[in-house]
């Protein structure tokens, strides 16, 4: 499906040119020895004055706490639950560098962006850096908090003998799953780390991901040598994103659907890149927003500058294939939508996930087809004997998840091994319940009419058959003669297509060369008898707009005057600065701002996301539009 599979390497890591960098001055080795852990006080301290928040949520005190007391972990936490603050935060307190291994070029300088807005001392490692040198000394000088940089760097030998010449920290690995082969990012750089981390034993190190079933935490925790007991889950749900999954129809009108649905920022997933282009040229002309494509066929520039107009976009929508994601740190994204099947439940979960990581309410919708499970099940076919059972057990996993009638979230969270309540009440299965038919007797109907046509045609010529058309075709193949002809009831026919579906999807029946469907995975089983075939009754009609997906997203819901001022000053500050609206403050900050009013710097300050550094540069301008209303 996905011609961008794995992430395109020209925004993973580094040249090999460096080498000669990084022994330039040697310093002595210097001692690494855990210092006393700080005060409580000193936590909350640091967290408010940095940071802007009173309190850390979620499991954060726990790893916070872990790594203080110098304690390696591997923290299992949602997306938008706060993975960077869990790092960011032993960073400004400890003495020494923190080292953050991340996966690409483009995460790292998002993530360098937020960090130094906050007053944070940090620095990236890449080839894109031109200010590499002056990185080294401030970093053998000790004056980086932060020192981010990409895996391949970090297992070379030079850089560990570079790290011997200050005091480290911490060792922070994000998106830890690609050190797995079970993760679906698997990236091989990641497995070269663990010589490095033993390099400085005395040195806690911290693994973040948000996608990792029991496997791969096991094998996260085997290679990078942390404990059991370092394990920390704090599941997986993400309750502010609404799921929904529909069958695919015509694509174009139903993504404008959600566009028109969702005033904010979105990324749409196309399974090539020729979907990309198309896509994004239709979208942009029917829906009035700015729309672009994002594809590892583009010239790097223009990837660039399509990737910079996106994250600094209140509006903007990025039509794109898996490529596009992982390297962005935008908390406002208003819904994900993918054009066609992911390639997993974790696929699907990580890229939904880039959804709503501000905590404001978002959507994630699938539009799916037959023919997406028929080109996933001939591509297994094509992998090495040892991979196909895992791949197909993961596929089979995402069937479920699309033709499921029970609630999408409850199954989601269910294959990662959670114990979830039966309905949720924020996805489409449990806002617009579906009936669940048992349709055996017709899957019985369609699976003996391919077989006695030979396994060679497609579902509008068994649809002939099956229903008694007598054209052309089926005469000259003498089809109006099979036992099967004219079998199909009249209230069978409407449903005969949606059961070809979902028959594909759970593998009963696969494409042939020439386009055709065969019997496959348990389908005779169906014919003995031996096996039952549930569906979901397809609805009758177009949902309303507001189920496609929907529901109006706007970041101002009481459409408070205020509010709408105080994102001018954001944009107006953002532009002058050459950042993201959002590295200024969230829209969640500007909300509690415009609710509370606040009168003076000292009660600006109390807002959650106003730490002293953005205090201090911005608080008088937001101050001055605040006392306008």
């Amino acid at each position: 499906m996905n011609e961008d599979w794995p992430l395109e390497t020209t925004f993973y890591g580094d040249d090999d040119s460096w080498d000669e960098r990084w022994d330039e001055h040697a310093l002595p080795p210097v001692d690494n020895t855990p210092a006393p852990p700080p005060s409580a006080q000193q936590v909350a301290q640091a967290l408010h004055e940095v940071f802007g928040f009173s309190s850390l949520r979620g499991v954060q005190d726990q790893v916070v706490d872990r790594v203080l007391e110098g304690r390696s972990t591997l923290a299992v936490m949602p997306t938008g639950a706060g993975k960077s603050l869990t790092y960011q935060l032993p960073a400004v307190l400890l003495e020494g560098t923190c080292v953050v291994v991340s996966p690409l070029i483009a995460l790292m300088h998002d993530q360098l962006r937020s960090a130094r807005a906050n007053g944070i001392r940090a620095a990236t490692l890449t080839s894109a850096d031109a200010d590499w040198r002056e990185t080294l000394d401030a970093f053998r000088a000790g004056q980086l908090d932060l020192l981010y940089i990409a895996p391949e760097r970090a297992s070379q030998p030079q850089f560990r003998e570079l790290l011997a010449s200050t005091r480290i920290a911490l060792f922070a690995i994000d998106e830890a799953h690609c050190v797995s082969e079970w993760g679906h990012d698997f990236r091989p750089d990641y497995r070269l780390l663990r010589p490095l981390l033993d390099a400085f034993p005395q040195v806690p190190r911290l693994a973040l991901t948000a996608t990792a079933d029991h496997h791969t935490r096991q094998d996260i925790l085997a290679q990078l040598g942390i404990g059991e007991d370092g394990l920390i889950v704090a599941g997986f749900d993400r309750p502010n994103i609404r799921y929904a999954i529909r069958p695919r129809d015509s694509i174009a009108r139903q993504l404008k659907g959600v566009i028109d649905d969702n005033p904010g920022p979105g990324i749409i997933y196309a399974p090539t890149r020729a979907k990309v282009e198309q896509l994004a040229e239709t979208l942009g002309k029917s829906t009035g927003r700015p729309v672009l494509p994002y594809h590892a066929g583009l010239a790097p520039e223009v990837r660039a500058r399509n990737q910079s107009a996106f994250v600094g976009s209140e509006d903007m929508v990025m039509v794109a294939t898996v490529a596009f994601g992982m390297g962005i740190d935008k908390p406002d994204v208003r819904f994900v939508a993918h054009a066609g099947i992911p390639k997993s439940i974790e696929g699907y979960y990580q890229e939904t996930g880039r959804a709503g990581r501000d905590g404001d309410p978002s959507v994630a919708v699938m539009f799916w087809g037959a023919d997406d499970f028929a080109r996933a099940r001939l591509r297994l076919s094509e992998l090495d004997e040892s991979r196909q059972q895992s791949e197909r057990q993961r596929l089979d996993s995402l069937a479920g998840l699309v033709e499921t009638a029970d609630c999408r979230r409850a199954v989601l969270l269910r294959h990662f091994g959670e114990t979830p309540p039966a309905r949720c009440g924020n996805c489409d299965t449990c806002l617009e319940p579906v009936d669940v038919i048992d349709a055996t007797t017709m899957a019985q109907k369609l699976l003996s009419a391919v077989y006695r046509t030979g396994q060679s045609y497609g579902v509008g010529h068994l649809e002939k058959v099956l229903c008694g058309v007598t054209d052309d075709r089926v005469l000259q193949r003498g089809h109006d003669q099979l036992s099967v002809f004219g079998i199909l009831r009249e209230e069978e026919k409407p449903l005969l297509k949606a059961l070809a579906r979902a028959l594909q999807a759970r593998g009963s029946l696969v494409p042939t060369e020439h386009g055709g469907l065969a019997l496959g995975g348990d389908s005779r089983d169906i014919l003995k008898g031996e096996a039952s075939v549930m569906m979901v009754r397809p609805p009758r009609q177009e949902r309303s707009r507001r189920s496609r997906g929907g529901g109006d997203q706007t970041p101002n819901p009481v459409g408070d005057p205020l509010f709408d001022a105080l994102r001018e000053l954001r944009r107006d500050l953002a532009k002058d600065q050459g950042v993201p609206p959002y590295v200024i403050f969230h829209d969640a900050t500007l909300r509690e701002m415009a609710a509370q009013k606040p009168g003076s710097l000292a009660q600006l300050g109390s807002i959650t996301g106003v730490g002293a550094r953005k205090l201090d540069a911005y608080g008088e301008e937001f101050l001055h539009v605040i006392g306008q209303f």
